[in-house]
């Protein structure tokens, strides 16, 4: 049996998904902005009552521990950029992707971009894929969409296990 790249990756891409949605389905709205250590990184309301995400031009040393709140905006973060990229959009600034608050709102906001980035998928063919793709590089390389798929997958999964790590250990009353 033949399998094309894309579809092998759309299934590797529906392996972490299911991965990610064990925990997004178990997720409760006090789970979001549990403080896992003394040094964390999360997303605070701000003066007008949106929320902003902590964040730091270089990469603190030792790096703060994130919140479900935090990943989850940077999920939010980096792939509606990813999506403005593959649909040829200017892609957004960091600043300008809004984290719509703890609980449920958080987990549509991470479903809607499911969803879209299906969209993104389907309209994708095997010849598509050998495309260059300057994101997330930002250089010249020879990095293509194929890679750029393989790496929404990577990050996801990654992202994942991060939240599903916070969430046990808070149901486990660490």
């Amino acid at each position: 049996m033949s399998v094309s790249r894309r579809d092998l990756l759309r299934w590797q891409f529906e392996l972490n998904w299911s991965l990610f949605a064990f925990h997004l389905d178990r997720l409760e709205p006090q789970d979001f902005l549990w403080e896992p250590a003394p040094h964390f990184w999360t997303v605070r309301q701000g003066p007008e009552g949106g929320w902003v995400p902590d964040w730091d031009e270089t990469e603190p040393d030792p790096i703060p521990v994130p919140t479900i709140g935090w990943i989850s905006w940077h999920i939010g973060w980096w792939w509606s950029v990813t999506i403005d990229h593959a649909q040829g959009r200017t892609p957004r600034e960091r600043v300008e992707i809004a984290w719509p608050g703890p609980g449920e709102p958080a987990v549509e906001w991470l479903r809607d971009l499911r969803a879209e980035w299906l969209r993104v998928l389907d309209r994708l063919t095997d010849a598509d894929l050998d495309t260059a793709a300057p994101f997330p590089w930002q250089d010249d390389s020879d990095m293509t969409v194929a890679h750029m798929l393989a790496w929404v997958n990577a990050e996801l999964m990654k992202n994942a296990a991060e939240i599903g790590q916070l969430r046990l250990l808070r149901a486990a009353g660490a």
